[in-house]
C-alpha cells in the first residue's frame, strides 16, 4: 500500500484486520459446522475441542474449533462454555475473566469441577447416540464423492 495523503510510511504498511469472511479457504463453512455441533451439547454436559472437531468432519483439527468460537458472532449463537480441552480444563487465558465466566455457567449448569479445576469427563463428556452422532455428521459434514465414483455414477447404461 503506497502512503497517502497525510499518511507516513509506515502506517501505509500497517495490514488492516481482516473480516471473519475474508479468511483463507472455506473457514466460515467449517465455522458453521462447528457452531451446529456444539448447539447441541446439552446443558450439564461438555464436549472436548477434538471431539466438536471429530463431529464436525474436521477430526484432528481440534485448534480449528477453538478459532472458530473465538470468531462466534453473537454471544447467544452457540453455548461456546461447553467446550473444555482433553484434560476437562478450561483453556482460556487466566485472567482476562472469559475463564471465570466459562466456569461460572458450566457450575450453573451441575458440572462439577475437582480442586485441580478439571472436569471428570468420565462423568459430564457428552456422548451422542450412535445415531445421533450420524445424523449430525451427515447434516453438518461435506459431502465428498470421489472423482471416479462420479464419473461412474453419470454414466448412463444403453
Amino acid at each position: 500500500m503506497r502512503p497517502g495523503p497525510g499518511m507516513t510510511a509506515r502506517q501505509a504498511t500497517k495490514r488492516r484486520p481482516r473480516r471473519v469472511d475474508e479468511r483463507a479457504g472455506k473457514s466460515p463453512g467449517r465455522w458453521e459446522r462447528v457452531w451446529a455441533v456444539v448447539r447441541r451439547i446439552p446443558r450439564g454436559r461438555v464436549a472436548t475441542y477434538g471431539q466438536v472437531a471429530a463431529l464436525a468432519g474436521l477430526g484432528g483439527q481440534a485448534r480449528q474449533v477453538g478459532y472458530a468460537l473465538h470468531a462466534l458472532p453473537g454471544e447467544g449463537l452457540a453455548p461456546w462454555h461447553r467446550v473444555v480441552n482433553a484434560r476437562g480444563a478450561i483453556s482460556l487465558t487466566p485472567g482476562r475473566g472469559a475463564d471465570v465466566t466459562q466456569r461460572i455457567r458450566l457450575e450453573r449448569e451441575g458440572v462439577r469441577f475437582d480442586a485441580r479445576g478439571r472436569i471428570d469427563l468420565e462423568r459430564f463428556r457428552w456422548r451422542p447416540g450412535a445415531r445421533a452422532a450420524q445424523s449430525l455428521t451427515k447434516r453438518v459434514a461435506p459431502r465428498f464423492v470421489a472423482p471416479e465414483v462420479r464419473s461412474r455414477n453419470s454414466t448412463s447404461k444403453s
